[in-house]
Parts: C-alpha cells; structure tokens; sequence
C-alpha cells in the first residue's frame, strides 16, 4: 500500500509531536537540583538582570529550564561547563543548568525563526534545519567568545598591574596592599583583571591562603604569563624570597613576551598580507590594460 504526501506529512507531525511530549514530560519528571548563586557569580547575576534588560526578561524562563533539566546533566559534563563559564568570567551568572537551559531556549528561537523565514521565503524546511542548530549553538559560540576576549585583556594588561604591584611593595605595602591599590587605582571597575583582584582580595578576606587565592586566579585564567606570575608569587612565599623583586622580573619577563608575540603576529601579517596585495595588483591591471585590449581589438577588426 502506498502512501500519499498528504499521509506522509500527517505521520511525520505525529511522531514529531509525539517526541516533544516525551522531551517534555522527561524535562518535567527530571530531579531537580537547585544551584547556588553566591558568590562572585551571584554578584555578576545582579549586575546582568541591572545592565541588561533583554537577559532580565528572559532570565527566568532560563532559570526554571535550568532546574527542569538540573537531574538530566552528569558531574562530568556539570563540571566541564562551569569551567566554561568560570573563563568567561561567570558570564551573566550562569550556572551550568542555566546554561543548557539558555541552549535549549535559544535553540527552540532557532527552530521558530527557521521556520518562519522558511515559510515567508518559500524554501521550504532547509532554513529549520540550518538556523535551529545554529540558535542551539549561540551561547556556546557567546560564551566561548567571552572567555577569549577576557583572556587577552588579562594578558596585555599583566605587566602593568605586575608593575604597580611592585612599586606598591616597594613603598612599604604588603602583598594584600599591593593587589587593593591595583584594584582602587583602576579607571574600570569592569575589567577583568581587576575583577579578578577583587576576586583575590574577597577570598583573602574570607580566610584563604594566598596560595589558594592565586592559584584559584590561574585555574579562571590559563594562560602561560598568569601561570608563570601565580608560580613565583607561590615559590618566593616558599621560599621566603622578597615578593617585590620577583614581581620586578616577572613585569620584565612579561613585557618582553609581550612585545615578542606581537613582532611574531607582525611578521605573520605581512606574509598574510601577500595573497590580498597580489589580488589587488591583477584588478588594477586587469582595469587599465582591458580597455587597451578591447581597443585594439577593435581596430583589428
């Protein structure tokens, strides 16, 4: 027996509808788990629903998608997106529930917004299946770009604080003097450096050590000139080495690298640069020896 379109289509629905229910009735009957929101994260969760009224609107729909979904994520993956988050610089103060609540919403605007523009274009589903992906895939892209931008900014702007840090001390100051005169003496409290000193100073405040305040500031900031500060802080503590001098080298040493990495991307420019210029010399040529052609062309004939 053969079926027609129309059937076709009918059956398709049906087992579509059929799927969201379950995915419904499983998100509904999941075990919650309710997040903290102390803390740092907290703190950027205030500041988001104040500075963006968008986020607010949608925050809790976000935050109620979060605990419908809180008993459906291992530790693993719970784990591996709040190091996610945590690079990103407690993005909007998300937790990792929240978070895939957010990929869930967004990527059910994706499906709508597909469909729409497919029926309003006539193409037809093609645009469901390329734009729902894609508005799945928004906060992993936002966050991912968030924690890079951080990241960088926290890279170029290492020597300087390093460098106030050891004049601090050389004045008198102690290490916890020298990280608050970093952080009163900045033009931006936003920054995510001096976020992070803010971060250093709460947790001394609350009892930590400053080694597990610094190494807390490494494990939020990978990269190659905080781990190697967060090591000689640690190691001249240790040691009983002076702090101030170790952080006059470590303001060199950064400073140098710095200015390394940006002859390396300078060089690299200019081989990049060879491709666009070649193309843009043969449209010139092409330009002013095509009429020449076509001239003599004419006269040929």
């Amino acid at each position: 027996m053969k079926l027609d379109y129309t059937t076709l289509r009918f059956l398709v629905g049906v087992v579509m509808g059929i799927a969201a229910l379950m995915a419904i009735y499983a998100l509904a009957s999941a075990p919650s788990r309710v997040a903290s929101r102390l803390g740092m994260r907290g703190l950027k969760r205030q500041r988001a629903l104040q500075d963006n009224a968008q986020w607010a609107q949608i925050e809790p729909l976000v935050r109620w998608l979060g605990v419908r979904v809180s008993g459906l994520i291992g530790e693993g993956l719970r784990s591996r997106i709040d190091h996610q988050i945590a690079l990103a610089g407690d993005f909007l103060g998300l937790t990792p529930e929240e978070y895939v609540g957010l990929s869930i919403l967004s990527g059910f605007g994706g499906l709508v917004a597909g469909a729409l523009a497919g029926f309003l274009s006539g193409i037809g589903p093609l645009l469901i299946v390329i734009i729902g992906p894609l508005g799945a895939a928004m906060p992993y892209l936002t966050i991912s770009g968030e924690a890079q931008r951080r990241l960088k900014q926290i890279n170029r702007g290492l020597p300087y604080v390093i460098d106030l840090m050891a004049l601090a001390m050389s004045a008198g100051q102690d290490f916890v003097g020298a990280v608050r005169q970093v952080v009163e003496k900045s033009s931006d409290p936003n920054d995510a450096l001096v976020e992070e000193f803010t971060r250093i100073l709460q947790e001394l405040q609350l009892g930590r050590t400053r080694k597990q305040a610094l190494i807390g500031f490494a494990s939020r900031a990978p990269i190659e000139s905080v781990q190697e500060f967060v090591s000689a802080v640690v190691q001249a503590e240790e040691r009983g080495n002076p702090v101030a001098d170790v952080l006059q080298i470590q303001a060199s040493v950064s400073r140098l690298r710095r200015t390394v990495k940006a002859e390396e991307a300078a060089a690299k420019a200019g081989v990049a640069m060879v491709g666009p210029l070649f193309l843009l010399f043969f449209c010139i040529m092409l330009l002013v020896m095509a009429p020449m052609i076509m001239q003599l062309a004419k006269e040929a004939d």
